[in-house]
């Protein structure tokens, strides 16, 4: 890692991260717990701990329940057992929407309380003026234009954007209202490949695809698809490993050892000899 790379305590910064655009791709990966946040550290750029969390985690339908208290528990547990990774935390449902000051103070809460380097919003127009409030107040922000989780119940579903010529426009603009607000990277989700390509062409900040296009500057998946962990993962989403299965096969031969009373073995019990 160059000085150019990192922060003074070792951490990838936002303005590396503006400067790797069109050059060496950006590769981000969710975190919610110490462990994993640990294990992906060395191989990342960016720790996000999304709010996908909430579906992930907690099992919820959505990312709408999440709380802002819960994104700052992970958040914090990420950033402790990480060293080098930039770490981004999802701001929730309800803490940003309804006005500059309010969002200033959450994500305050969120940076102070976590130690996190940035924060990330959904939305594009709508919110420039908040991302630009945050922005001259300290608060670095990746922006998230496209298909946006947060807005299920408005595109009745999570299909992907960008199907019609009005949509192409809107995401375009989306993405160059955050870019113009001083965002140091935006979240393309779930778009048409061919727009994905178009917006990356088109803007001087990073474009970081998941479910987007090879040609973006950078590549999130959320890590439990990557891992084989989630029962039914998107489409977009490469499986990498199958821990599901290794965790299941643990799992049976515990449970067939312990009813068969092979466990706990004679090496796994304390005996009158104090030397173990």
């Amino acid at each position: 890692m160059t000085p150019s790379t990192a922060s003074a305590a070792g951490r990838k910064t936002t303005a590396a991260m503006r400067g790797q655009k069109s050059s060496v791709p950006i590769v981000a990966l969710t975190a919610y717990t110490a462990p994993v946040a640990r294990l992906l550290d060395p191989h990342v750029d960016i720790l996000l701990v999304g709010d996908s969390l909430g579906m992930v985690l907690y099992g919820m339908d959505s990312t709408l329940p999440v709380t802002l208290e819960m994104m700052i528990a992970h958040g914090a547990a990420v950033v402790r057992a990480s060293q080098q990774a930039l770490v981004v935390v999802d701001m929730p449902f309800g803490s940003y929407q309804a006005a500059p000051r309010a969002a200033f103070a959450a994500c305050a809460r969120v940076l102070k309380e976590t130690g996190c380097q940035a924060v990330k919003i959904e939305g594009g127009a709508e919110m420039e003026e908040t991302i630009a409030f945050l922005l001259r107040r300290g608060i670095p922000v990746m922006g998230h234009v496209a298909l946006t989780p947060q807005h299920v119940n408005v595109f009745g579903g999570y299909r992907y954007q960008g199907r019609t010529p009005a949509e192409r426009a809107k995401i375009l603009e989306d993405a160059r209202a955050v870019e113009r607000a001083g965002a140091f990277a935006v979240v393309l989700e779930a778009v048409e490949e061919t727009l994905a390509r178009e917006i990356t062409a088109a803007l001087s900040i990073p474009t970081i695809g998941i479910g987007a296009s090879p040609g973006c500057d950078g590549q999130v998946l959320v890590s439990d698809d990557m891992l084989g962990l989630t029962p039914s993962p998107p489409r977009f989403a490469k499986q990498y490993a199958a821990i599901g299965e290794t965790i299941s096969k643990a799992a049976t031969q515990y449970a067939e050892e312990v009813r068969a009373g092979r466990f706990p073995g004679p090496e796994h019990c304390f005996t009158g000899d104090k030397r173990k």
